[in-house]
């Protein structure tokens, strides 16, 4: 196994299993996302900088989580319909994750173990947490949900 997000696959909002070596060569933002949450008008954040940005090689994965508030409370069908009616998102959308505890996505405790938090600290803390990766696949960068994607646009185009 290579020590990159290469090594994982995930199941996308439809079910379907997509290896992150797809993404190879790309400029990735992971975030961890809610659809209930005061930070999710970041989404409309995310996508204008996936929409202004695609085309140099960048894109975005969302991973719906309910781990905290329970703000994410809907069926993967649901959160599609809610991310397409409501922010017209067109980045890739996974299926809803655990980012914390036993049941941890493996992607997840790889991205937490190349980015600690604040301190050190492992664990995500809250909806909006992003991770820069760059095109080998290596995690480089930890932003905090505060972080809005407009606040973080130079530090992403620098890994383009």
């Amino acid at each position: 196994m290579s020590d990159s997000i290469y090594q994982f696959e995930v199941n996308d909002i439809k079910g379907n299993k997509v290896s992150l070596a797809d993404f190879r060569g790309k400029t990735l933002l992971i975030v961890n996302t809610a659809s209930k949450c005061g930070f999710t008008p970041q989404y409309e954040g995310l996508e204008s900088l996936y929409e202004s940005h695609k085309d140099k090689g960048l894109v975005v994965l969302g991973f719906p989580c309910n781990q905290f508030g329970k703000q994410e409370p809907g069926s993967d069908q649901e959160i599609a319909n809610f991310c397409d009616l409501t922010f017209k998102v067109s980045f890739p959308m996974f299926s809803k994750v655990d980012v914390n505890g036993d049941d941890s996505e493996p992607l997840y405790d790889y991205l937490k173990k190349q980015a600690p938090g604040v301190l050190g600290s492992k664990s995500i803390k809250w909806n909006f947490t992003k991770f820069l990766v760059n095109q080998e696949g290596q995690v480089i960068k930890r932003f905090a949900p505060k972080d809005k994607p407009e606040d973080i646009e130079k530090e992403v185009l620098a890994n383009l």
